[in-house]
């Protein structure tokens, strides 16, 4: 019996496999739950700024060889590039089996017309200060490794998991500001094009919410993050729902396909170092 769950459209994002802070064996028992129709991976899927040959876990490495998979016997699968996976920017417009790598993907999905993007070409600061804005990505991944280490220890006397991260967003009025100004900006850059649904990852933080511009209503979306929020995008019978790991996932009565380790160190990571040897030299 198949236990996964039909989903006509998924849209997933800012997974930052290869880094500490990426909750890849929840993000592997989500992505074996369902059965997609068609797969988006909206950027940020390979952390190339931070990615070190000698931190690479079995279970991120599970995630690559699931997602080749998926590309392979199902699809279609876009991969949309980031800003962190940048350099996967040269290999535009390349198919391999049902995957395509793009910059942007345009769908219509009934009456609406959907541009999906990773959004890091609307983030002034990635744009004009690309040094600040790494710089600031080791610190956000200092960051997400104290919480990791401070979640363990919770764990061990039973308390809730808290997100340093999230709290110095919500409470920073400049960080609440520029979210606002990103959202309120990706609207706008929407509404110029007609297009009716646009879909964003980078600011990890998922939302669903009507943005008016002008005369037009433009349904603003974000699929969020694996490092924090554990969210994804999930389109069905015409709605749209974020799907959150910690609240929203069932665990199937009976386990699905556990895959071979030894298959998964010699096939997935052969493919992914072939890919990823150049990007140190």
């Amino acid at each position: 019996m198949d236990h996964k769950r039909s989903v006509e459209l998924v849209v997933i994002s800012d997974l930052h496999l290869g880094t500490p802070g990426c909750h890849a064996t929840e993000l592997l028992k989500y992505l074996k739950s369902i059965k997609p129709k068609t797969l988006v991976l909206n950027g940020d899927i390979i952390d190339i700024w931070q990615f070190k040959k000698r931190y690479f876990p079995k279970a991120h490495l599970k995630v690559v060889k699931h997602l080749i998979g998926l590309s392979s016997d199902r699809g279609p699968v876009y991969y949309i590039t980031g800003n962190h996976d940048e350099m996967f920017r040269r290999f535009v417009g390349m198919k391999i089996g049902k995957l395509r790598i793009l910059n942007d993907l345009k769908l219509d999905l009934g009456d609406k017309k959907v541009w999906i993007f990773h959004g890091d070409v609307f983030d002034v600061v990635m744009q004009y200060s690309k040094w600040l804005s790494k710089l600031g990505a080791i610190g956000y991944d200092s960051l997400i490794w104290l919480n990791t280490l401070v979640n363990s220890l919770r764990r061990i006397f039973d308390l809730q998991p808290v997100s340093f991260s999230k709290k110095v967003k919500e409470s920073v009025k400049g960080a609440v500001k520029f979210i606002n100004a990103f959202e309120d900006t990706v609207a706008k850059a929407a509404a110029r094009k007609d297009i009716d649904t646009v879909i964003c990852g980078h600011i990890h933080k998922p939302e669903i919410r009507q943005i008016q511009v002008d005369d037009k209503e433009v349904t603003y979306l974000n699929s969020g993050d694996w490092i924090e929020n554990l969210t994804a995008l999930e389109y069905n019978q015409g709605e749209w729902r974020i799907f959150n790991y910690r609240t929203d996932f069932i665990e199937p009565l009976e386990s699905v396909e556990v895959e071979h380790e030894q298959m998964v160190d010699v096939e997935t990571k052969e493919l992914f170092n072939n890919i990823l040897a150049d990007f140190h030299t």
